[in-house]
């Protein structure tokens, strides 16, 4: 890992293997970034907020409280990038950390390439979103029930403001500027999330869900974000 690749960049493990969170603490220490540990959740959300971290690794099963309501819990007050750790192989556990907000998956045991890889990938799109925020944007949606500013950033379903995440901002901000095409999964991976996810299609159908939930009247028969089945998904202007 070049040293300089997390120069200044807080990171904060949260994980009851202790073994673990000192094998990444030296880990990425070395290539240059503060590493913060905890080994239950109560602990975890403590340094949170006394750190304000770019990043989290984010074990699931903990004592205290565990890794999903403490992703909940961050997810309600803040964007903070949050790589999720579990030692069981269930597409379940990927779908619903997904659904909570998680950014990332990662399946123990793994190796410190594949972590450095993936730390790296997440906080890249992180930084990639901020510049965003103040580039200008000319792209822009408006119909009678649907609002979306690219520039501002703000998005809103019969005149009221609707939160979206960063990623799902993201998602929205692709689409929106390619409306009418249909996007190939693989395509929308790796604009979105990176090249490294380029195979992970459950990330795509998770966030659909996460935005026709949020935009569509009715998300079961969506309007604006549609489905060509076994190919990928385009935005269907309504104005």
């Amino acid at each position: 890992m070049d040293v300089r690749t997390l120069q200044s960049k807080r990171i904060l493990v949260i994980d009851d293997d202790i073994n673990l969170c000192q094998s990444i603490k030296i880990d990425f220490s070395r290539a240059g970034a503060e590493i913060f540990t905890a080994t239950d959740g109560q602990s975890g959300l403590k340094l949170f907020y006394q750190h304000h971290p770019d990043l989290i690794i984010l074990d699931i099963r903990m004592p205290v409280l565990n890794g999903w309501d403490v992703c909940k819990h961050i997810r309600q007050v803040a964007s903070t990038p949050i790589i999720m750790l579990t030692s069981v192989n269930q597409e379940s556990d990927v779908v619903r950390g997904l659904h909570y907000g998680a950014d990332d998956f990662v399946l123990k045991p793994f190796s410190r390439d594949v972590l450095a890889a993936r730390v790296l990938a997440v906080l890249r799109r992180a930084e990639q979103s901020n510049k965003a925020e103040h580039e200008p944007r000319t792209a822009y949606y408006r119909d009678d029930y649907l609002t979306v500013d690219l520039q501002s950033r703000q998005v809103e379903v019969r005149q009221q403001p609707v939160r979206l995440t960063a990623t799902e901002f993201r998602l929205l901000a692709y689409l929106i500027e390619n409306a009418g095409q249909t996007l190939p999964y693989q395509t929308i991976l790796i604009q979105v999330w990176g090249w490294e996810y380029q195979n992970d299609v459950d990330y795509v159908h998770v966030y659909m869900s996460h935005l026709r939930r949020k935009l569509e009247e009715d998300p079961r028969s969506p309007r604006y974000l549609l489905n060509e089945h076994g190919v990928g998904y385009r935005f269907a202007r309504q104005d």
